[in-house]
């Protein structure tokens, strides 16, 4: 999809804040180092649309992001942040919670996933969670250009074994640095955001 337009419309904490034009909401989740921001700039083609830190746990809002006036990218802030206090892990949490079982626009949860290692304990409740909702949901292993490409296959497996992969959902191999794996991507959200 050519991406036209793209920009920071919403940052809040609740539904008071969040739009009310009714654009389809895409949600992404993740540990606070997978790659978030970079995986949002890689599939908008904007470098600094989405804030990219060294330091993990720089979101601490949700923020939406317009794209083409055809739906939102929202960013929630990165679970399994050791640094961030158990206070504002329990508020981030709870946010979050809020948003995904209230929110109507919701209509697609991107699950990111470091291709490299085993999924954590946070991945597999998070997913559970997704599941429990009956949320659409698409994983996507990110960081694909770290890995050698004969061990792709091994590593889907441990992945969606770990996760006791639902067949009823999708996975994606992606590299931000590459841009592997966007077309397929984009190919999956227009798809569900047409369907609503």
């Amino acid at each position: 999809m050519q991406v036209t337009k793209a920009n920071l419309s919403v940052m809040g904490t609740d539904s008071n804040h969040f739009p009310k034009d009714n654009l389809p909401e895409i949600v992404f989740l993740g540990r606070s180092n997978v790659g978030k921001s970079s995986f949002i700039n890689s599939l908008t083609g904007r470098n600094k649309l989405a804030y990219t830190s060294s330091n993990p746990g720089k979101t601490q809002t949700l923020n939406f992001y317009n794209i083409n006036d055809y739906l939102y990218f929202v960013d929630v802030p990165g679970y399994g942040y050791a640094r961030v206090s158990k206070k504002q892990r329990e508020a981030f949490g709870k946010m979050i919670e809020n948003y995904l079982t209230t929110r109507k626009k919701l209509v697609l949860a991107i699950l990111l996933i470091d291709f490299r290692h085993q999924p954590t304990e946070d991945d597999c409740l998070m997913y559970n969670y997704l599941k429990y909702y009956h949320i659409n949901t698409l994983i996507v292993g990110t960081k694909l250009d770290k890995v050698g490409k004969t061990l792709y296959n091994r590593h889907e497996k441990q992945i969606k074994s770990t996760l006791d992969f639902s067949n009823a959902d999708l996975f994606v191999k992606y590299s931000s640095v590459t841009n592997q794996g966007k077309d397929e991507v984009w190919k999956i959200i227009n798809q569900i955001v047409n369907e609503h």
